[in-house]
């Protein structure tokens, strides 16, 4: 509302009550006429200039302020001209439009404090589990490095097996962080992903056949695939998803590579008939260290960072992955390639 018509009402309700004051003493509706005349001009000169000057003024001043704060600008700003013909109303839209953001704020801030205490919670489990081992070994070794080397031995490369399980974490950690902050820059390049694809599935396929689970293309590719993108993390993008694939196969199964030709894309889906996923754990698998079945987990190796992984490099190529999973029957990851001009 407008400041001429908040004082207009304000003026007719007080002239209004004066007037009626006066006629119910007087009786005389010419009396009225002048009170009502006199009150109504004097309360309109009086409700305005004080609105205007104490009310009306400040809350110009308040819209400006958070109509600069919005837009990122200097407070200093807001002294400047004028920029709302209707302060009360858009304050009151500025507001709401505050309050809901700065709710949207505190649950993502909630958010995010839940997943910090989760994110530190798993790394220093995943650290203490082998550096417990490795400890334990050590222990070991000084007792029976003497009496019997041939125990030792053993120890000494359960001990190495456990260092080496710490390097791969450190050195994913260190991947994500570098992808997240942009100091692994994409170097993008032409290539033919068919080619790339077959060079993955070969240097996997020993893997694959220790669960006689067969690596193959859906469809015959004979033409190129051109594809704009950083050929050896989209090399790392593919050994992730097939490694995964043949973690959480099934004896005797299969993981196959299809290539969907869309617009200006390529979309590839990665599919497996594996265990599965079940519905509510799809959401978070991308998530660092986020593990289903955390015993299967342990048993079958890894960081639980190669889904993380996988995500943050087809972001730094401002691409998409999704998944879709049925328990019992398979797995599909799929995600989009720009193809190469």
């Amino acid at each position: 509302m407008k400041l001429s018509v908040l004082v207009l009402i304000t003026a007719l309700a007080v002239a209004l009550s004066i007037g009626m004051v006066n006629f119910y003493f007087e009786r005389s509706w010419y009396y009225f006429g002048i009170s009502f005349g006199v009150s109504f001009l004097s309360s309109f000169l009086v409700f305005y200039y004080l609105l205007e000057k104490y009310i009306y003024n400040k809350i110009k001043l308040i819209y400006k302020l958070i109509h600069n704060l919005k837009l990122g600008k200097d407070l200093k700003d807001a002294l400047g001209e004028y920029v709302s013909s209707d302060p009360i109303n858009d304050v009151e839209h500025e507001v709401k439009e505050w309050a809901g953001a700065k709710k949207k704020e505190i649950d993502l801030l909630k958010k995010q404090e839940q997943f910090r205490r989760e994110f530190l919670s798993n790394v220093s489990h995943e650290f203490k589990t082998p550096l417990f081992a490795i400890q334990g070994y050590i222990e070991t070794l000084q007792d029976c490095i003497t009496d019997d080397p041939e125990m030792a031995m053993k120890f000494l490369k359960k001990a190495e097996n456990n260092v080496e399980r710490l390097s791969y974490l450190i050195n994913d950690l260190d991947a994500i962080a570098k992808l997240e902050t942009g100091e692994s820059p994409i170097n993008y390049q032409k290539f033919d992903f068919v080619l790339l694809a077959k060079e993955v599935m070969e240097n996997l396929d020993d893997r694959a056949k220790s669960k006689n689970i067969k690596l193959f293309f859906k469809d015959k590719y004979t033409a190129v695939t051109f594809v704009h993108a950083d050929r050896e993390k989209i090399r790392q993008v593919l050994i992730n998803l097939i490694v995964n694939s043949i973690k959480y196969g099934v004896e005797n199964g299969e993981t196959a590579i299809k290539i969907f030709e869309l617009h200006d894309q390529f979309l590839i889906e990665v599919t497996d008939n594996g265990i599965g996923i079940e519905e509510k754990h799809l959401a978070r698998l991308f998530e660092r260290f986020y593990r289903i079945d955390t015993h299967r987990a342990r048993e079958v190796g890894g960081t639980g960072l190669g889904l993380a992984i996988v995500k943050h490099i087809l972001e730094a190529h401002q691409q998409t992955i999704s998944v879709r999973s049925t328990p019992g029957i398979g797995t599909t990851f799929a995600f989009t390639l720009h193809k190469g001009s």
